[in-house]
């Protein structure tokens, strides 16, 4: 369920914040959206996928944790991640 390396570069590219960013909390956010929206259409043909309904789980704490920090260190950057990513908050 992880994704290919061709849409992972495509999202960096997308998010970096810099030409050789690729690890920055914007780019980990997007990369997490990504999964967590192919876990949520694999989950609803598959509904009896306990494995893969605690692993959207796990994912989807890890997108918040990140959010969290990113809105407390630069809240004019989550503001925009959020836009862009199209996310409830």
């Amino acid at each position: 369920m992880s994704l290919d390396k061709g849409t992972k570069e495509e999202i960096t590219k997308k998010y970096q914040l810099h030409e050789k960013d690729t690890g920055s909390a914007d780019v980990q956010i997007a990369i997490l959206t990504e999964r967590i929206a192919e876990l949520t259409d694999h989950l609803k043909r598959t509904p009896k996928d306990h494995n893969s309904r605690l692993s959207l789980l796990k994912l989807v704490g890890q997108r918040r944790r990140l959010l969290d920090y990113l809105n407390s260190t630069d809240t004019k950057r989550y503001q925009t991640l959020i836009n862009k990513l199209k996310l409830r908050r």
